[in-house]
């Protein structure tokens, strides 16, 4: 069992950066996060991936009225990639950078002061939970990320649709 002065559960804006000052207050830190990379829902389908397609989207604007009239949707989700991507790494860097723990995986708190991992518990004398948010489904609405989308299906759409219902 390993032992923390503080264990943040969720790596999102508000985990990774409580993460961070824990650490350069010189608390023995470790942060847990069940997705593949750190930055939570923002980093990865949120706001900054929204942020580069709607920057991809004004790039392409201006290339249509005064340029070519063709949309490689491919590349601009290839883009959309490459701005997540370098942000979760600058996240990663920033967790090695400030020896703080990465543990991976979803948390739960079975016992005051704990905090579990798969089969791991982990001690800390303090935990902050910073688990960030799922999208809410609608009733009756079965949602299958191709034709009912969340937000997070939005921004991985194959091709551009024709049309597009937002609810």
């Amino acid at each position: 069992m390993s032992s923390y002065d503080v264990i943040i559960i969720g790596a999102g804006p508000g985990g990774y950066v409580s993460a961070i000052r824990c650490a350069q207050l010189g608390l023995k830190t470790a942060i847990v996060e069940g997705r593949e990379t750190l930055g939570g829902t923002c980093l990865n389908v949120g706001c900054i991936p929204s942020k580069a397609l709607l920057h991809a989207t004004e790039m392409l604007h201006e290339a249509e009225h005064n340029f070519a009239d063709s949309v490689d949707w491919k590349q601009m989700l290839t883009y959309k990639e490459n701005v997540v991507g370098q942000n979760t790494g600058g996240i990663e860097f920033l967790m090695k950078k400030n020896k703080i723990d990465w543990i991976k995986g979803w948390a739960s708190i079975p016992a005051a002061g704990q905090v579990k991992v798969g089969d791991d518990v982990h001690e800390a004398k303090h935990i902050i939970v910073a688990s960030g948010s799922e999208p809410a489904s609608l009733k009756g609405v079965d949602v299958d990320e191709k034709t009912v989308v969340t937000s997070t299906g939005a921004l991985e759409l194959g091709k551009i649709p024709k049309t597009l219902v937002v609810i």
